[in-house]
């Protein structure tokens, strides 16, 4: 598979990575990363799964939107959201890993037509492909 990449982003982090500062580059982000208490952090900042999950719900809904709309497969409706709940832990082979659950809800959508746009926004998704065969993303349809 290639990529045409249309667009870029730079972004960097200092200090002690889990715990120092992580931004763009272009200075319109900002943010304070500290390890959450679970890991033996303050959770005081963000962490990185936070930001994972931010982009891949906000990502994640544009793809079915895309899907939807391209597809004529119906419309995501204004009020439709996307829960990322993204984990972390230790993996069995050594190391960290983590899991995604993807709480979807398209508010009068019948579930044979959210399941459908699910799915295709999961094929559009680059989010989606990044994980794919690397982590466990489950979705449910609420």
């Amino acid at each position: 598979m290639t990529v045409d990449a249309k667009y870029w982003t730079e972004a960097k982090a200092t200090g002690g990575g889990r715990n120092g500062i992580a931004g763009l580059a272009n200075g319109q982000l900002t943010v304070t990363m500290t390890s959450p208490k679970e890991l033996g952090g303050s959770g005081l900042g963000h962490n990185p799964e936070e930001l994972f999950a931010v982009g891949y719900a906000a990502c994640y809904l544009g793809a079915m939107r895309y899907a939807a709309g391209a597809e004529k497969l119906g419309t995501v409706p204004d009020n439709a959201t996307v829960n990322a709940h993204v984990g972390i832990g230790g993996r069995s082979d050594g190391g960290f890993g983590l899991k995604v659950r993807l709480v979807v809800s398209l508010p009068g959508v019948a579930r044979d037509v959210a399941e459908t746009i699910a799915a295709r926004g999961h094929f559009i998704c680059p989010y989606s492909h990044a994980t794919k065969g690397n982590i466990e993303v489950v979705t449910e349809i609420v």
